[in-house]
């Protein structure tokens, strides 16, 4: 891929719809209506430039107007980045995801095709929402630390984030926060929208809603405490992993695994009325794009580590809520860890009021988007439905994120631990 004249060539295969044959299949491609426009734009083909960022793919960029998209990992099946991608290009017309211009497959005799590569329009932006969020965290910090002396009382959160779902942000908030709390309601609009665009057309098997049945909650339910059990059982056998200043509340979390079954359970044991649509598969702020005055969802590959069937299946829309509300608040926690690794007089425990008062509103804000746009549509059906299902998926991603970081970051256990904890408190 880092051969421009082969790079070349692959863009120019995707419009000419040609068959490459091999010794055990043959490569094909396939073009929308975006791409011709697009390629007579550019006047000839630009000299491709490659992502030098590290990512689990390969990404070539074609001026500011295509990228070559290569996956490394192929399975048989269509890859949901592509699946997604074309339905909300062509069916969809959604406009808040970068489009599909082509494709690249690999197909053999009696097999489903491989999907090899992606070629997307490229969308202008200003970095992903995750590097946007951190940055404008860093200001808002600041500006908490010079006015912590003068300011003694700090709104504390709610018992649980629905409880005053459309409340006003306390005046402090308002002051503090500038213009993010309208930027985290507008990124919960463009997730509704997402959400309502994948499920807009009952007639293809591939994208129609489907019921909760009695099946698959109850296979989630499996699901959800296989993980809770596998992953507690390497932290027990890893404590010596674990910083020494975490080690208390790791103990306490260990207490809390009958606990957090029992949550789960509820899933498994109520007939719900909501429906199961496609989704984004592993939603978070760096799988956003910030144009600067709007979002852009990209990457709809799903969790890497799942299978291929595991990420083109369908679920609530609310899991990819509570991946970015799971967003939310790591994002308050790294920026409130790099701060206090500067050389200000501040430690974690001095922030933390301002911690808990940016994430309390940004999420409040984010989910109120969400909820105007999506309530009574496909995202779910009831009131306390919407309660326990959110519960649910954030309480699965915060013990997923515990394995995460044991085995990457110890130090970040506090992180999952903390949204574990409040959770289980009612203080999500």
């Amino acid at each position: 891929m880092w051969d421009s004249e082969f790079t070349k060539a692959l863009l120019q295969t995707v419009p000419s719809r040609r068959q490459y044959r091999g010794e055990g299949g043959w490569l094909t491609s396939s073009a929308t209506h975006l791409l011709r426009p697009v390629l007579r734009s550019m006047d000839g083909i630009p000299e491709p430039r490659v992502l030098r960022a590290e990512q689990s793919n390969t990404s070539v960029f074609f001026k500011d107007k295509l990228i070559l998209k290569l996956f490394r990992r192929l399975e048989p099946g269509v890859n949901p980045d592509l699946e997604v991608g074309r339905f909300l290009t062509e069916k969809a017309r959604f406009p808040n995801a970068p489009p599909v211009a082509g494709a690249l497959e690999y197909q053999q005799p009696n097999r489903e095709p491989f999907t090899i590569g992606i070629l997307h329009g490229f969308v202008e932006n200003q970095g992903d929402a995750w590097k946007y969020t951190l940055d404008y965290l860093s200001l808002y910090y600041e500006r908490a630390v010079a006015r912590r002396m003068e300011i003694e009382d700090i709104p504390a959160a709610r018992k649980h984030l629905l409880a005053s779902m459309g409340d006003e942000p306390p005046p402090l908030a308002r002051e503090l926060f500038g213009l993010y709390l309208g930027q985290a309601k507008l990124l919960g609009q463009r997730t509704a929208e997402f959400h309502l665009a994948l499920a807009s057309d009952a007639s293809d098997p591939g994208f129609a809603p489907e019921p909760f049945t009695d099946f698959y909650r109850q296979s989630q339910f499996q699901s959800m405490r296989s993980l809770t059990t596998e992953v507690f059982r390497v932290l027990r056998n890893r404590l010596a992993d674990v910083p020494e200043n975490l080690e208390p509340g790791v103990q306490q979390l260990l207490e809390m695994e009958k606990n957090i079954v029992a949550r789960f359970r509820t899933l498994r044991d109520k007939r719900l009325a909501s429906m199961r649509t496609r989704t984004h598969g592993d939603y978070h702020l760096g799988q956003v794009l910030y144009t600067g005055k709007d979002f852009v969802i990209m990457d709809f590959e799903g969790e890497p580590a799942r299978s291929l069937s595991e990420r083109r299946g369908k679920t609530s829309p609310l899991r990819d809520v509570s991946g970015m509300l799971r967003s939310f608040h790591y994002a308050s926690f790294a920026s409130a860890f790099s701060l206090a690794d500067s050389a200000t007089p501040l430690e974690l425990v001095d922030m933390e009021p301002w911690r808990k008062l940016w994430h309390t509103w940004a999420s409040e804000s984010f989910l109120s988007g969400y909820l105007e746009v999506c309530h009574g549509q496909a995202c779910f059906a009831e009131e306390e439905e919407l309660k326990m299902l959110l519960d649910a998926y954030l309480l699965e991603k915060a013990i997923y994120e515990i394995g995460y970081e044991l085995n990457n970051r110890p130090e970040w256990l506090r992180i999952p631990m903390e949204g574990i904890r409040e959770i289980l408190e009612g203080e999500v």
